[in-house]
């Protein structure tokens, strides 16, 4: 081997000795179970019952916003809903016997004048043969006589009107506008009791982001929790481990730097690979792929803070 020969075997070995391989590893952070509870309605915050890092227990009153407008709402909502059952009522009983009284009386009535019309309109019907009256009257009083006939039986119609009662489609609308303003009120009830809002699950309120007197939008969180007995740790699994981790697996986790040691359990691995995050990138692992997984943890790391780093120890994973 020449001179040249031998001066590239000597730079190759030491590029290799000074490139030392480093295994993939397995980072992420500590975190909760979180629970959000949203506003029902914009409405202005009155109370706070609560404070950050405060452990509460399932149904505890966390905060109370205005009610007011939301209870007015109710009571106009409640309001037609009786005025809907009270016309339904009516429907059911039917027309009053005072009301068929006082159609049989207007029958009567046009009954009456209807004949009378007739007898006048017969009257002059031989006087108009003899030219005793004009022929412009006799019309009139032909007129009148049809009048009172049309009269009579719009009289009879409106009787058998009240007398039939109502009809089943009048009943089925009396019943659904009934059924709608029931369910609108009971709508605006649940509102109501939302506004006195409370813990859905044990846990520790983690963040009140609004403060007393705050009005904020709909659905915006106004409390977040952290729940579950444990916490667990989610990392990123390189793509070299994740071949030989699956759901149920054991692994040991340790808490960054060279903290504690805590026995976890894989509870769930993302199908989907996202890239591996800043926190993550060493060495040959920033051009690789990284699976989200999370690793149950036992009580013992119940007292540890959020989002402290963690790694999954590399003898766990073989």
């Amino acid at each position: 081997m020449n001179d040249r020969g031998w001066a590239g075997a000597l730079l190759l070995a030491t590029l290799l000795a000074g490139c030392s391989w480093q295994a993939p590893q397995a980072l992420g952070t500590l975190e909760w179970d979180r629970v959000t509870v949203p506003a029902p309605v914009s409405e202005r915050i009155v109370r706070i019952d609560v404070r950050e890092g405060q452990q509460v227990a399932a149904g505890a009153p966390l905060m109370q916003l205005e009610p007011a407008q939301v209870r007015s709402q109710l009571e106009a909502l409640q309001a037609q809903e009786a005025q809907r059952d009270a016309a339904l009522l009516e429907l059911r009983h039917g027309p009053r016997a005072e009301d068929i009284a006082q159609a049989r009386a207007a029958l009567a009535a046009a009954q009456a004048q209807a004949q009378e019309a007739k007898a006048y309109h017969a009257r002059l019907q031989p006087l108009s043969g003899q030219r005793l009256v004009a022929a412009a009257e006799l019309d009139r009083a032909r007129a009148a006589a049809q009048s009172a006939q049309a009269q009579v039986r719009q009289a009879t119609a409106a009787l058998d009107e009240l007398l039939h009662g109502s009809r089943s489609e009048q009943l089925a609308q009396g019943e659904a506008a009934l059924a709608s303003a029931r369910a609108s009120a009971t709508v605006q009830s649940v509102v109501l009791d939302k506004l006195a809002l409370v813990a859905p699950r044990a846990g520790r309120i983690d963040s009140l982001p609004y403060k007393l007197g705050d009005q904020p939008a709909t659905g915006a969180p106004l409390a977040v929790l952290l729940v579950g007995e444990a916490p667990y740790a989610r990392v990123y699994l390189p793509q070299a481990l994740r071949n030989r981790v699956q759901v149920g697996d054991a692994l040991r986790v340790q808490v960054q730097p060279e903290g504690p040691v805590f026995d976890g359990r894989v509870r769930m691995i993302r199908s989907e690979p996202v890239f591996t995050p800043y926190f993550a990138l060493t060495g040959q692992d920033a051009e690789r792929l990284s699976y989200l997984a999370e690793i149950s943890l036992g009580k013992e790391a119940a007292t540890l803070p959020v989002g402290a780093p963690v790694q999954v120890l590399a003898d766990a994973a073989h």
